[in-house]
Order: structure tokens, then C-alpha cells, then sequence
């Protein structure tokens, strides 16, 4: 499991937006090669989006499936493979927060995973892990991109 906490000088909703532009990913997002939006719905207040994402690193490719539930009012992204989907991930779920905070708003985010093949683990965890790490780093980096400098 992977989790921080970053300040950055945006407002929660310019971050909630960020994260919630799932297409937009294979732009900005380490090791995400391509997503493909399968389908959206909504649910009383939150959007549910079901996407496949392929990940990659030198000759190893995978892809998975995703629910992605996009909670606006709550500012909240959370994120699970989608069970009996093929991919790498046994497990796969992730969190992100946004409140605000002096000067901009604070980013929470967890990842827990776990990988189906010990061979796969052992080939690409390290390097899955290292991509986890810089996810919110590449989150912020696309703010600046996207908003300037300061909100």
C-alpha cells in the first residue's frame, strides 16, 4: 500500500476535476498507455465510469478494467479493478481526496495492490510501485499545465 498527502495551490474542485478526466490520462499519467472509456451512469449524486487502461514498460504490456465512482460533492475519486476481468491485479484500489487547505487544498491518495502472478510481481512490482509513488506528483504537474502557476 502507497499513500500521501500533497499541498498544492489549487482549488479541491480544479483537483477533483483533474483526476475525474480519466481520458485524459495516457497524456500525462506514468506507465498509462492508452484508456478506453467502456461506459458511464450516473447514481444519484456520483458518476460511476468503467475504463480499460493499458499500462506498459519496455516489452511488458497489460490492461485492465476499472470502476472508477467520481463523488463531486464529496470531492472524492475512488477506484477498484473490476472482479473477474483479465489483467494483472488481483487487487487494485485507489483513493483520492481533495480539501482545502491554506494557500490551495490538500491531495489524499491511497493505493493498495496486489498482483495475480509472483512472476509478474517479482518482474514489475518494483516498477509499479515507483509509478504509484509519482502519480500524485504527475497529478500536480498537469495542474500547472492546465491552470498556471497558482489558482
Amino acid at each position: 500500500m502507497f499513500q500521501t498527502r500533497r499541498r498544492v495551490p489549487f482549488t479541491p474542485r480544479q483537483m477533483f476535476d483533474l483526476v475525474a478526466d480519466v481520458e485524459k490520462y495516457p497524456q500525462f499519467l506514468p506507465l498509462c498507455e492508452a484508456l478506453t472509456v467502456k461506459g458511464r451512469e450516473r447514481e444519484g449524486d456520483t458518476d460511476i465510469v468503467v475504463a480499460r487502461m493499458t499500462v506498459g514498460y519496455m516489452a511488458i504490456h497489460e490492461t485492465f478494467t476499472s470502476r472508477v465512482v467520481l463523488d463531486a460533492p464529496k470531492l472524492l475519486v475512488l477506484a477498484a479493478v473490476v472482479p473477474g476481468e483479465s489483467g494483472p491485479f488481483s487487487q487494485l484500489d485507489n483513493r483520492w481526496s481533495f480539501t482545502s487547505a491554506p494557500g490551495g487544498c490538500d491531495v489524499d491518495f491511497t493505493i493498495n495492490y496486489a498482483l495475480k502472478s509472483l512472476a509478474l510481481q517479482m518482474l514489475v512490482g518494483g516498477l509499479f510501485d515507483r509509478a504509484f509513488r509519482r502519480y500524485a506528483e504527475a497529478f500536480e504537474a498537469r495542474a500547472h499545465a492546465i491552470y498556471g502557476a497558482k489558482a
